[in-house]
């Protein structure tokens, strides 16, 4: 089980292509609450830890206090915040980041949270991704989410084609079964993932590791390595003593 789930989700870590001399746009979306703003902070830092030169954009103009909470985030981390709280059109906003950052390696677009039903936002979102054609969509699911993850994943997924997943929220007693489900709905990998609270939680998604947590097993790859060197072959002869319970001590 723990080798096929390992497989399933991808053997090696899947990376980001980061390419050099221009900006790298990245476009967060997720439903509301799934962590999206502190998820924008922690890859700008991340990357900016990386020798990057990061900026984050928040084009949220529904939730109140979003850009407020991006900019504290960004405050903490150093990482310039771009948004406007007159604001009416999250695209406007979006171009007008991008050309503020635009001699930045890395601009981290964070979105409104919506949900699969709300048709307006879902058409916003698609209407956005076309304007400002970013490198990568990325969709922040919450690692406590469950199976409810499939069926988001493939809405946002139909609307703007998702390029990767972010797990969330996988510092509680959530293992994060739900990405599963999303990964099965929309094939795309899981390349990174919340760890904890603090900005710098935030970690490359290892699939051997992350299936051993989602066993309840810890870091099985180690332990199944220390299997295989201990494995013998064992004689015909022997083998047919054991099965018959005919055999020594030695």
């Amino acid at each position: 089980v723990y080798e096929e789930l390992t497989r399933f989700l991808g053997e090696k870590p899947a990376s980001l292509k980061i390419k050099t001399g221009r900006s790298n746009i990245l476009m967060l979306v997720g439903i509301q609450g799934s962590g999206k703003t502190t998820t924008g902070a922690k890859l700008a830092r991340y990357f900016q830890k990386r020798g990057l030169k990061t900026a984050l954009v928040c084009t949220d103009t529904f939730r109140p206090g979003a850009l407020a909470q991006l900019d504290q985030l960004g405050r903490l981390v150093n990482v310039p915040v771009y948004g406007d709280p007159k604001g009416k059109s999250s695209i406007e906003i979006a171009l007008d980041g991008l050309k503020k950052f635009d001699n930045y390696d890395m601009v981290i677009i964070d979105t409104a949270g919506r949900h699969k039903d709300e048709k307006s936002l879902i058409k916003e979102m698609r209407t956005m991704e076309e304007n400002i054609n970013p490198d990568e969509v990325v969709l922040v699911i919450d690692g406590t989410i469950g199976q409810q993850a499939a069926t988001q994943a493939k809405a946002f997924h139909e609307a703007t084609p998702i390029g990767s997943i972010f797990v969330a929220k996988l510092d509680g007693s959530a293992r994060g079964g739900g990405a599963l489900s999303a990964v099965a709905a929309i094939g795309a990998p899981i390349k990174f993932i919340g760890t904890g609270e603090k900005i710098g939680d935030v970690e490359p998604f290892v699939p051997s590791r992350f299936v051993g947590r989602l066993l309840g097993m810890g870091d099985l790859q180690s332990l199944i390595e220390k299997v295989r060197e201990a494995e013998v072959e064992v004689p015909e002869k022997k083998l047919r003593a054991f099965l018959s319970g005919r055999f020594t001590l030695t």
